[in-house]
This record gives C-alpha cells, sequence and structure tokens, in this order.
C-alpha cells in the first residue's frame, strides 16, 4: 500500500451503482488532474473487489460504464483496496479478488486517510 493524495472510501456494493460510478469518476479525476489516488472498499463495497465485478454497471449519460473508467484508473496509477475484515465478514476470501488489488487493515485505512490531502467518503 502506497500513501496517495486522495482517498475514496466507498461503502455500497453493487446496489448502489451511482455511489459506485461516483467513487471511480472522482478518483479518476484525481488522477488526470496529477494527483495519485486511492479507491477503497470497505463494507458491502467488497463485493466489488471480484474481477469483474464492476462490468455491465452503467448509470447511463453523462456517465460512461464502470468497468472502462476502472481500468483507466488502474492504468493511470490508481490504487485500489479492500479492507480485509469487511471481505471476511461478506464470506470471502484473498482468492476470490482481483489480484491487482491490495488487502489492507484498519490501520493503513486510517494511514491513507490521516496522509492524504483530500478525502470523499461514500456511504
Amino acid at each position: 500500500m502506497r500513501n496517495t493524495d486522495f482517498v475514496v472510501t466507498l461503502f455500497e456494493g453493487k446496489s448502489n451503482p451511482n455511489n459506485l460510478t461516483v467513487a471511480v469518476v472522482m478518483g479518476l479525476n484525481a488522477l488526470r488532474q496529477g494527483h495519485t489516488a486511492t479507491i477503497i472498499l470497505m463494507v458491502e463495497a467488497v463485493e466489488l473487489g471480484r474481477p469483474g465485478a464492476t462490468k455491465g454497471i452503467d448509470i447511463g449519460a453523462p456517465f460512461a460504464e464502470v468497468s472502462g473508467q476502472l481500468e483507466e484508473f488502474l492504468e493511470l496509477g490508481g490504487q485500489v483496496c479492500i479492507c480485509n475484515a469487511c471481505m471476511l465478514h461478506n464470506g470471502f476470501s484473498a482468492k476470490d479478488m482481483d489480484s491487482r488489488f491490495e488487502l489492507i487493515n484498519a490501520p493503513d485505512v486510517v494511514t491513507l486517510l490521516m496522509n492524504a490531502k483530500g478525502s470523499l467518503q461514500i456511504t
């Protein structure tokens, strides 16, 4: 895990595609502005850590489909972290998660947030 300028924490999963879309859009825009960025998947959002989990999530114009934006986020150096305790609590294991994403714990979340220049909590 590396500290970044901007941190988005997302708490809801597929049940709220609007929040997911906003999380990825804001993270991507931070990168496009020259900042470093992290998206943290917590609580129910950990389900989005599975490979292909965002495929087909599209809330419509003016927003693009989430999966493509997430790929661009990663290509531009964005970091996606998954709360390990939340993952286990929701019945997933590390082998269920996208290998490009990093498992973190509560102290890591605090470190990321305290070292960020800005953050956005989406609940």
